[in-house]
């Protein structure tokens, strides 16, 4: 009886801290169940997203790479939220807990879906941050992003200018590589987004690596949850989209940040290039950290976004 006047009253007191409405809002389902905050784009899709922090803070919006979640972020959203500012990330559609969309897994989608987060959110003068093909995203997004939204943006281990190797980009990484993504991700998903992680991602297969089981099964967590149609088709939008024409149009300033040692993403094909078709960008290699480097180095990478950030 005890347990049940307890859970009375704990019901009646969240019911009277309810919010007034607004757009978005955190839904609630016919029984009162807390739902997932989301958003919907102009084409139907719900995008499930993070929003801590004061409304009134600067923003800074944090774009997740293949084929993980805003659950990447989470050390740098907890790092900057603790120092005053408004945090948001969200999972790309298709990914997590955003709707598992058959359709728009290219780079123009992306961005498009990015604006009407901002919009939906309100978000003016923001920092993007954007790892690996979020850095592409975050490149197409800002190139075009309506005046006054963004003031900064990041690109950390991104897949910019182009990462494929192509026509127009000989030297970039042969397209029978992602052919190999695709066939190992068909074959056997579960198995592959281990092999990820626990090898080249993270530099856990150089020698004397410190090897964290705890970010292995984190980004395996993270790979499982999205829809595996999303996953292969965005093979495509980060190996073969080119970047070039977004990074010149560019005009706020943008950090470039890499690993010397990014087995995934090479640094002298994409960091380097990108550095200098940026008009305000400043490129910073970290010798020997590899491609996921904010997350074996949350430390050193929140200390340099923060002086880029507040410089």
């Amino acid at each position: 009886m005890m347990k049940s006047l307890l859970s009375a009253v704990a019901l009646s007191a969240l019911a009277a801290c309810q919010l007034p409405a607004a757009n978005p809002v955190l839904k609630t389902s016919a029984q009162g169940e807390l739902q997932m905050s989301t958003i919907t784009t102009k084409d139907g899709t719900q995008l499930f997203y993070k929003d801590w922090g004061p409304k009134t803070a600067q923003p800074i919006v944090f774009h997740h790479g293949w084929p993980l979640t805003a659950d990447d972020w989470d050390a740098q959203m907890l790092f900057f939220l603790s120092k005053g500012y408004r945090v948001v990330a969200f999972d790309r559609r298709g990914q997590g807990r955003s709707t598992q969309t058959d359709i728009g897994h290219d780079m123009d989608t992306f961005a498009a879906d990015t604006a009407d987060l901002v919009a939906a959110l309100d978000l003016k003068n923001a920092v993007h941050i954007g790892h690996s093909t979020g850095g592409g995203v975050v490149a197409r997004y800002v190139a075009s992003a309506e005046p006054g939204r963004v003031s900064k943006a990041v690109l950390i281990g991104a897949i910019t200018p182009i990462l494929g190797q192509t026509d127009s980009n000989p030297t970039g990484v042969p397209l029978e590589v992602f052919e190999g993504f695709r066939k190992a991700l068909t074959e056997n998903r579960a198995q592959f987004y281990l092999d990820v992680p626990s090898g080249p991602f993270y530099g856990f297969n150089r020698e004397g690596a410190k090897v964290s089981e705890g970010l292995i099964r984190n980004w395996w967590r993270q790979g499982m949850i999205g829809s595996a149609k999303a996953q292969l088709d965005t093979i495509t939008a980060f190996s073969e989209t080119d970047f070039t024409e977004d990074l010149k149009a560019i005009t706020v300033p943008v950090l470039v940040m890499h690993g010397g040692d990014d087995q995934i993403v090479p640094v002298d094909e994409t960091a380097r290039r990108a550095a200098t078709l940026l008009p305000n960008g400043t490129l910073k290699v970290y010798d020997g950290l590899s491609h996921g480097l904010f997350a074996t180095h949350p430390d050193l990478i929140n200390a340099d976004l923060l002086a880029f950030i507040e410089g």
